[in-house]
């Protein structure tokens, strides 16, 4: 990646490309994120040579989508085309979970509301994103207490720390999370 356009936030390469319309801006969005979309495709594809197109098909949709719409969080949007783009292809083969499918064909397009369909989705990637960045001990607790319904008894016993601990590291873990989020906003990350 070029040195000089390493530091620039996502948001200001997004801004440029919005403002001059130059594809170069876009390329250096995508390349700092080939590794993750590639991540996101064997996750669903399971398969190397297939991952390696839908990386390449996510991009060229990315770039027609961008001109088209504006983004504010670059990572969890692509994110999302990069798994939507999987799953759609793994419907068109029959390989789709059942309850997924099943879920995918039952709503109508014209009853959801896409934006906030959006939105929902964007936060919720930034949010797993976020996650990802805490440390160890309050990632479990906050995942054991919020994902997993567990009492703080509960994670206690199964992870050995005390009910101090826990209730410790889940506040933390939930100040924390607050500051990731909006330094993620703040960076258009």
């Amino acid at each position: 990646m070029n040195t000089t356009y390493s530091t620039i936030p996502d948001q200001e390469l997004l801004n440029r490309f919005y403002h001059d319309g130059d594809n170069k801006w876009l390329g250096q969005l995508l390349q700092r994120y080939t590794v993750l979309l590639f991540g996101v495709c064997m996750k669903y594809l399971k398969n190397e040579e297939e991952a390696k197109d839908a990386v390449q098909q996510v991009f060229e949709k990315a770039i027609k989508e961008l001109g088209k719409y504006k983004v504010d969080y670059f990572k969890s949007w692509i994110y999302m085309v990069a798994k939507n783009h999987c799953l759609m292809q793994l419907r068109d083969k029959g390989k789709l979970p059942k309850e997924l499918s099943e879920q995918m064909m039952a709503t109508p397009a014209e009853d959801v509301n896409h934006t906030e369909h959006l939105q929902k989705d964007e936060l919720l990637e930034r949010l797993t994103i976020a996650v990802t960045e805490l440390i160890p001990e309050q990632r479990t607790c906050i995942e054991l207490f919020y994902l997993q319904k567990q009492s703080y008894t509960d994670i206690a016993t199964s992870t050995g720390y005390s009910l101090m601990q826990v209730k410790s590291y889940i506040q933390n873990g939930k100040r924390n999370l607050k500051m990731i989020l909006l330094k993620q906003q703040n960076n258009g990350r």
